[in-house]
């Protein structure tokens, strides 16, 4: 069996065919249980384990195991780690074992670049990242790379991460056009109201964009929240614009933003307007007009990692 390191994993995920091979997936359709959530309490607060099985079912079989540590941070640690297995779909045996974090940082980047080029303005220039994880960077990079962003603006608690951040990618060429500027923004509500695309990622268990700071025709990608307990946005971001989610299953179980706005009694799961299958099936049009704000609400799907693994196996053997 293969072991395949975080480094191998990056080289063999350009993001345009990454970003196809995962639509691809959504399209054709693959076998993907509910994710397996379980809880564990620790004296330094609680973490969270996820399994997350997928097949074809004529081909591949995968599974992924992650841990979410939250407090990982204090300790200089990522909050996210795992591996992800790799098994021959025709007899069962084991074929590789994957650095988890890396395969799930990129496709989940992959997915909100996917939901941007469906739904998000063709002519989207302007992008806000809040957030300064391991997953930062692949968004700047996933959503340069089907939108000609010009302008990225970086958000975070930590201004000096969010700085460093900005300075990585001052000079960076790797999207459909080059960008003109890179900065680390103090002003957030100013921010976020002339940006094209606004990319949250973090661990938030209260809100940080507002919905009254929304411009017409922005595209909202809400990738952090995972539980019911967190979330990025108030209800009013949910109400205002036309919600759509990887999974409806995902979104139901897991999409805090969208619970809380439920609770609030500002929104209906019934109001979703469609998951990224339908859409990229044309079963549904997408946004309804250039003006419509869209949200696209992710909580990660099984058949992202399936559709990453065979990408990254397929290239490296």
């Amino acid at each position: 069996m293969h072991v395949i390191s975080a480094e191998e994993v990056a080289r063999s995920l350009p993001w345009l065919p990454l970003i196809d091979r995962i639509g691809q997936a959504f399209r054709e359709g693959v076998e993907a249980p509910p994710r397996h959530h379980h809880t564990i309490q620790r004296d330094d607060g609680e973490a969270t384990m996820l399994l997350m099985p997928a097949w074809e079912p004529d081909g591949y079989i995968g599974m992924k195991m992650v841990n979410v540590f939250p407090q990982n941070a204090d300790k200089g640690l990522p909050a996210i780690s795992g591996i992800y297995m790799l098994c021959d779909g025709a007899n069962g045996q084991p074929l590789a074992c994957f650095d988890g974090s890396e395969l799930t940082r990129r496709r989940t980047a992959a997915a909100s670049a996917l939901a941007s080029r469906a739904l998000s303005r063709e002519a989207s220039e302007t992008l806000l990242v809040i957030g300064t994880g391991k997953l930062a960077p692949m968004l700047i990079e996933a959503h340069a790379s089907v939108r000609p962003i010009r302008k990225v603006m970086v958000w975070g608690r930590n201004p000096d991460k969010a700085q460093a951040l900005a300075n990585e990618y001052a000079h960076y060429k790797g999207g459909m056009v080059p960008f003109d500027s890179v900065s680390a923004i103090t002003d957030l509500p100013a921010s976020a109201a002339t940006a094209d695309i606004i990319s949250c990622a973090t661990l938030s268990d209260q809100p940080i964009v507002l919905g009254t700071w929304l411009s017409p025709g922005c595209h909202l990608d809400l990738v952090g929240a995972f539980r019911r307990t967190m979330r990025e946005t108030d209800s009013h971001c949910i109400a205002r614009g036309e919600v759509y989610v990887d999974t409806y299953a995902g979104a139901e179980g897991e999409a805090g933003d969208l619970h809380f706005a439920a609770g609030e009694g500002v929104f209906r799961f019934t109001d979703i307007a469609a998951d990224l299958a339908e859409v990229l099936q044309g079963r549904h049009p997408g946004r309804s007009s250039g003006d419509a704000i869209t949200v696209f609400k992710s909580v990660g799907a099984s058949l992202e990692d399936l559709a990453a693994a065979i990408e990254v196996w397929q290239r490296v053997k």
